[in-house]
């Protein structure tokens, strides 16, 4: 722990011309990279694609909507995914460990862990069946950029992104992000303002290292009448369950029920974000097979979007 709790502000800048989020996620990412086993680059890929979603989660206004970031790229790592709420967030990759050489400027070569071509998706659940699902490409890899350009392309609201992890020994030293979204009627001059002040935040995770969020927001919004509005708790919390899997197992239908019923004499799930195993008998298959003959003979099915185990 590095002493300092994960938290999101919410700020206002020049009177509602611009919305800012800043966070620090240092503790989240660490017990991802931990629940993983990750790699050092591998840790600074989801770490940044936690934060990022974390800023997305918190855009979410109803207490049972979420926001679910999914990374496809043509990188090693294979499918990047996290999923995040009011402060709560989870994640995982295909493969967590691998391992790639520093790139020639000394930095974590994320972009090639990630792919620098591929497609980044972003489903917004609204917590009474419907969806909002936005697509863009994948322009680097290295997390923020496609961040800025999925905000820029698929929601058409130019954003300033920048994320950062900065790593030693499987150890996450700092963590955090800052979003920046001019906000309709936004002056020219304070989008000016905020261009010029953009390499404040090009090393954020350094920055997170010597000052806090207070401090950083009045340093670098100095002159733009800078307001926190709301804080938030951010932390790695998975929301899988016993209940939910068996959830999961009856969506399948009755063909693939009785086959584990009768090849696999049984089931064990797994869940992708926090590895915690749930193994079900032969018979609470058979009864979950009831269900779903009950449910329309497999046709009607329960979903859960954010349900994601292996068999």
């Amino acid at each position: 722990m590095n002493g300092k709790k994960d938290e999101l502000l919410q700020i206002d800048l020049g009177d509602g011309q611009a919305r800012v989020l800043l966070c620090s996620t240092t503790d989240t990412v660490q017990k991802c990279a931990d629940i993983h086993g990750a790699s050092t680059v591998c840790a600074a890929a989801m770490g940044r694609l936690l934060t990022g979603a974390a800023m997305m989660g918190i855009m979410m206004k109803g207490d049972e909507e979420s926001v679910t970031v999914t990374f496809k790229g043509d990188g090693p790592i294979g499918t990047l995914m996290a999923v995040a709420d009011h402060g709560d967030v989870r994640g995982y990759a295909d493969d967590p460990t691998v391992n790639l050489p520093l790139r020639a400027d000394g930095k974590l070569d994320v972009g090639g862990a990630v792919g620098h071509s591929g497609r980044m998706t972003v489903i917004r659940d609204l917590g009474n069946g419907k969806q909002y699902v936005g697509q863009s490409e994948i322009v680097s890899g290295e997390i923020a950029m496609d961040f800025a350009h999925y905000f820029a392309v698929s929601e058409q609201s130019p954003s300033l992104v920048a994320l950062g992890v900065r790593l030693h020994e499987g150890t996450v030293l700092q963590a955090g992000g800052i979003l920046i979204q001019p906000l309709p009627g936004c002056r020219e001059e304070t989008i000016e303002q905020l261009e010029l002040r953009s390499p404040f935040f090009a090393d954020i995770s350094r920055e997170l290292t010597f000052d806090t969020l207070d401090r950083l927001t009045e340093d670098w919004f100095r002159g733009m009448n800078p307001r926190i509005l709301e804080r938030t708790d951010i932390r790695y919390r998975c929301t899988c369950s016993r209940e939910r899997m068996e959830k999961a197992l009856i969506s399948l239908g009755r063909k693939d029920l009785q086959s584990l019923i009768d090849e696999d004499q049984g089931a064990e799930l797994s869940c992708h974000f926090c590895h915690r195993k749930h193994f079900f008998t032969t018979e609470e298959l058979r009864e979950m097979l009831e269900k779903a003959e009950r449910k329309g003979s497999g046709e009607e099915k329960d979903h859960d979007e954010d349900a994601d185990y292996q068999l």
